[in-house]
């Protein structure tokens, strides 16, 4: 059965990181994957930039920004539609870093709706370095102002603390007590933790761990070398 995951999330949350990697591992087991790009937000961090990557690994993409491939703001939707038309076992969708951008999601409402269940996921990746992600407060007011602008509900979510280059097994270990609390208070479960290999498997020694707000172990390949010292001063 195809699966549809739905990633959203705040700013600098990862969400094309792990899109990216999902992407990558689902190909890799020989699943026919496509990634939606529907980041308009932020033109840094786009998906759009690893059209060699994806190609290279068979992985179709439908991107606004997508150079040579003749798809545009005008005929985007019917590029989008492929995803509920054809016969891909997984179909990502990468969605802008805001509540606003997650009103792209919104147009697709019916073919969403007409999905069977279990076949649509969606996800909430949510980085605690990042402003409104600090708390479980913070995380589930944001949480609830996407899914009415996606007009989605949130399946699970995903723990991505990390500060790029300088992240730690620690930022896992803080984002941990957070997540948990954001769990408990919605009902919602921590499908997976993300990291890089290294920091995440410091992360998993740590014997005090409730495997119910860990979720599975996700590893990431760190395809999104980009300063972000750059990026929030403007310099791209």
């Amino acid at each position: 059965m195809k699966k549809v995951v739905i990633l959203i999330g705040n700013y600098g949350s990862g969400k094309t990181e792990i899109a990216l990697n999902m992407a990558v591992q689902a190909a890799a087991e020989g699943r026919r994957t496509q990634v939606i790009d529907l980041d308009r937000i932020n033109d840094y961090f786009r998906m759009s930039d690893f059209v060699k990557l994806l190609d290279e690994k068979q992985i179709h993409l439908v991107s606004p920004t997508f150079a040579g491939a003749g798809i545009t703001q005008t005929n985007m939707p019917a590029a989008v539609g492929s995803a509920f038309a054809q016969d891909w076992d997984l179909v990502i969708f990468d969605v802008g870093g805001d509540p606003a951008g997650a009103l792209s999601l919104a147009r697709y409402h019916t073919d969403f709706a007409a999905l069977v269940p279990g076949q649509l996921e969606v996800y909430d990746i949510v980085n605690i370095r990042r402003p409104m992600s600090e708390t479980a407060e913070k995380i589930l007011r944001l949480k609830a102002d996407m899914e009415g602008f996606a007009r989605q509900t949130v399946t699970g979510f995903i723990n991505n603390a990390n500060l790029q280059d300088w992240s730690s097994a620690q930022d896992l270990r803080d984002g941990y007590p957070v997540l948990r609390a954001a769990s408990e208070q919605s009902g919602i479960p921590v499908v997976y933790t993300a990291g890089r290999p290294k920091n995440l498997q410091e992360f998993l020694r740590d014997g005090n761990l409730d495997p119910r707000y860990v979720g599975t172990p996700l590893p990431l390949e760190p395809y999104m070398n980009r300063s972000w010292s750059n990026f929030t001063q403007g310099r791209f």
